[in-house]
């Protein structure tokens, strides 16, 4: 009776936990790849025009903003980070 009772506990506590982290890996933005289109723009556009100029972005958006820029308005919108090439990964060690 005992035995049963302590494999009941270890078991809902093993479940507690993984489920507490990956709520929390899900909370920190732990993922693979780059983060959807939409959310790029919610996230950077401070006038908050619905695109982004090159005074908006940072990083590698800002790097490859010309090559992003489909129609070389100055803007990149849905459509166009959406349709943008996919990013390298990182170069191994090999």
């Amino acid at each position: 009776m005992k035995s049963n009772i302590i494999k009941t506990v270890l078991g809902i506590a093993f479940v507690s936990i993984c489920s507490v982290q990956s709520i929390s890996a899900q909370e920190k933005g732990d993922r693979k790849g780059p983060p959807p289109a939409a959310e790029l723009i919610e996230k950077m556009d401070a006038n908050e025009d619905g695109k982004l100029s090159e005074d908006e972005v940072k990083g590698p958006l800002k790097e490859h903003f010309s090559d992003i820029d489909a129609d070389e308005d100055g803007f990149l919108t849905l459509k166009e980070l959406e349709e943008a090439p996919k990013p390298k990964g990182k170069p191994s060690k090999d």
